[in-house]
């Protein structure tokens, strides 16, 4: 079984199994909640700062995990955890509905890097175990809302960088720096990004910001 098929088996027992009670989320109570993210994240999500990132049009399930994720501590964001730690099931699903109503402004993406950003994204590297990129997260970056895998498309490439250099660090033991473990029990993303060069790295980081 190839690692296309795992994906494909491991995507497919979550939708079977996929029953997880979630508070319905209300888009027009989040846009009035969302005030106070937009400072960073920008009002309708489109965060003009590239270390912060781009919220709209994220799935709600992602965003949803996320935020609970800090909340616990699962995933470490020091500047988020005070603003997530009065929020209810219902603000954070308020807000997961009203981002994810809005529409991501994809960016640019490298004309030096596309070529092989667009190799990894779409076919991965056969030769060092790199998963393709939209296995999971869709041809053109809308992700597998119904899984929780976000969409990625138009994301800042300052902020995937840093992300996939997070999940690197996290699955190489010798590799320093901030480690980002919360990417399942598969820990896929760990995985994949520790196969990763530096320069496949920028490039499909390039790649995905340009995506749409």
């Amino acid at each position: 079984m190839n690692q296309v098929t795992k994906i494909v088996s491991i995507v497919l027992m979550m939708l079977a199994t996929a029953g997880i009670a979630e508070a319905a989320g209300d888009a027009e109570a989040g846009k009035a909640k969302a005030a106070v993210c937009g400072g960073c994240h920008g009002a309708d999500g489109n965060s003009m700062i590239p270390s912060f990132p781009k919220l709209a049009g994220q799935n709600e399930r992602y965003f949803i995990k996320q935020i609970n994720d800090i909340k616990s501590g699962a995933r470490n964001v020091v500047a988020m955890t005070a603003i997530v730690g009065g929020l209810s099931d219902q603000d954070i699903a308020d807000l997961g509905a009203y981002f994810g109503s809005q529409t991501i402004k994809v960016g640019m993406v490298k004309t030096d890097l596309l070529e092989l950003g667009q190799k990894i994204y779409r076919g991965g590297n056969v030769d060092t175990g790199v998963t393709a990129c939209a296995a999971c997260h869709g041809a053109t970056g809308e992700g597998m809302p119904a899984a929780g895998y976000p969409a990625l498309g138009g994301q800042h490439t300052a902020y995937v960088e840093a992300q996939l250099k997070a999940f690197r660090a996290a699955g190489r033991a010798d590799e320093s720096g901030v480690r980002r473990t919360n990417d399942g029990d598969s820990m896929m993303m760990q995985s994949v990004a520790g196969r990763l060069s530096d320069r496949e790295l920028k490039a499909v980081a390039s790649y995905i910001n340009g995506l749409k």
